[in-house]
């Protein structure tokens, strides 16, 4: 009998703390703030398609022609000097890219580095080229985003490449 008594004033005791715990925790003097919607949320999408430019539309060191895929439209890139020699057996080319959709919105990267492996004079396979997208105009605005490209650099004939990467955009330029 002496069990069922010190378990019976135990739970009286503790409905009695948990009663004066709701008493004393009433609402509070200071209201709180509401939420404010965050504006830094993001939306990523995987996105891909194919570059194919020629050299010499713009000046020798340009390229232009058009993109594929989900950033189809037009785009150009220009050399930053003339090609480095790289680790072992590779070429590294520094390029400033401009790229237009189709629905007129501008991207905006920053300047990429090519690392290629020399096939002839002039032809060049690629081995890395990421390029990171800092922002647009339209749903651009605000976005950023990391792409791969593979591919070819020829001098003479232009180049084709593959590219593939994901984009996020901020909340607010979601359409």
């Amino acid at each position: 009998m002496k069990i069922r008594s010190v378990v019976s004033r135990a739970l009286v005791g503790v409905g009695v703390f948990v009663l004066a715990m709701g008493i004393l925790s009433g609402a509070s003097s200071t209201p709180k703030a509401a939420p404010v919607p965050v504006s830094t949320e993001t939306h990523c999408v995987l996105l891909g398609g194919s570059i194919m430019t020629n050299f010499g539309a713009i000046d020798q060191n340009t390229t232009m022609g058009t993109a594929t895929g989900n950033l189809r439209g037009a785009v150009s890139g220009t050399l930053l000097g003339a090609p480095q020699p790289g680790a072992g057996n590779t070429l590294v080319f520094h390029v400033q890219h401009h790229w237009v959709t189709e629905s007129g919105e501008t991207l905006f990267f920053d300047p990429a580095t090519a690392t290629t492996v020399p096939l002839s004079q002039t032809l060049f396979a690629v081995l890395t080229y990421p390029l990171h997208l800092t922002g647009g105009t339209g749903k651009f605005a605000g976005a950023t985003g990391d792409l791969n490209a593979i591919g070819e650099v020829d001098l003479v004939k232009g180049t084709v490449f593959r590219y593939s990467g994901q984009v996020c955009f901020a909340a607010a330029a979601e359409d």
